[in-house]
């Protein structure tokens, strides 16, 4: 199987001196090969180059299949293949996005999954993004919240502000530290683009320290809500 594939190629790779460094980096949580981030970028070219990509009608399955593999590098390698296929999602695609946002979750995966697919797949599929997102907050999974609050970054003008307030008003009172952090990465990213609507925003709700503290970094000190 291309997973299997995969972690056999990763596998020669494998620095065990390396992997224990980034095995307590990730607070113990997961096995590492012990493969660097430019080496493994590189070895991953390498295997695409000599084995292509996989279908994208094997992509779920590859994808849990990488998801249940122990070393940590593979989730990071099958998000890379994810990403060159994700033109081609279908909206059902939305079952594996959520399978691995809430499997083997932490901060490395879920927030390119945000980002980048699961922010990919609501700008193909925008009639998905109410009831997805809504049920993500419902959940109470925080890594499904924290999707829910980051999956606008880099939309720039495209984002949704009434939305992303929404979320942010839904969520805000959680005490859960990813989901303050997320509230205010999410308002300093928009801020680039609309800091006036940020700055109103942040002045208006009652935000944790936290996420207030976050939020306004990128917004001149000098300015005074109005």
């Amino acid at each position: 199987m291309y997973a299997d594939k995969l972690w056999l190629h990763l596998n020669t790779q494998a620095n065990a001196e390396d992997a224990e460094p980034m095995k307590k980096y990730m607070r113990d949580q997961f096995e590492f090969f012990g493969i660097r981030s430019p080496i493994l970028k590189q070895n991953l070219k390498v295997f695409l180059k000599e084995n292509g990509l996989p279908a994208k009608e094997d992509l779920h399955s590859f994808i849990k299949e990488a998801w249940s593999k122990p070393e940590r590098e593979m989730q990071y390698a099958s998000l890379t293949v994810a990403d060159k296929l994700k033109k081609q999602m279908t909206i059902e695609d939305i079952e594996w996005i959520e399978y691995i946002i809430v499997n083997k979750s932490w901060w490395d995966t879920v927030d390119h999954i945000a980002k980048h697919i699961a922010g990919y797949y609501f700008l193909k599929f925008p009639e998905e993004i109410t009831h997805v997102t809504e049920r993500w907050i419902d959940s109470k999974n925080i890594w499904l919240m924290r999707s829910a609050i980051l999956f606008q970054l880099g939309y720039k003008d495209k984002t949704d502000k009434e939305l992303l307030a929404h979320i942010i008003k839904q969520t805000k009172y959680e005490q859960d530290f990813f989901i303050r952090k997320g509230i205010g990465w999410a308002l300093r990213e928009y801020a680039y683009t609309n800091g006036d609507w940020v700055w109103e925003f942040v002045h208006k709700e009652e935000l944790s320290p936290l996420s207030y503290k976050e939020a306004i970094k990128n917004i001149k000190k000098t300015k005074q809500p109005s």
